[in-house]
């Protein structure tokens, strides 16, 4: 099973208003359990959303050819 957060485990208490509840469920959640802390990696999504904003730019204008005379 995988369970992700985007809060510390510190601000659980928004969520559980009781401290006793917040530290139970905690350490419920962790025992026997591998916590991967990713918060340093940057997001593929924020690295590809910024490689295309870097590429694409402002749309190219094309030379209009003079046409004949109204």
């Amino acid at each position: 099973m995988i369970i992700t957060t985007n809060l510390v485990f510190s601000d659980w208490t928004r969520i559980f208003k009781d401290p006793l509840t917040t530290m139970a469920a905690i350490d419920r959640v962790v025992h026997h359990s591998v916590i991967l802390d990713l918060m340093a990696v940057e997001s593929y999504r924020a690295q590809e959303a910024g490689t295309t904003q870097q590429t694409t730019g402002p749309p190219a204008t094309t030379p209009v050819a003079p046409g004949p005379p109204p």
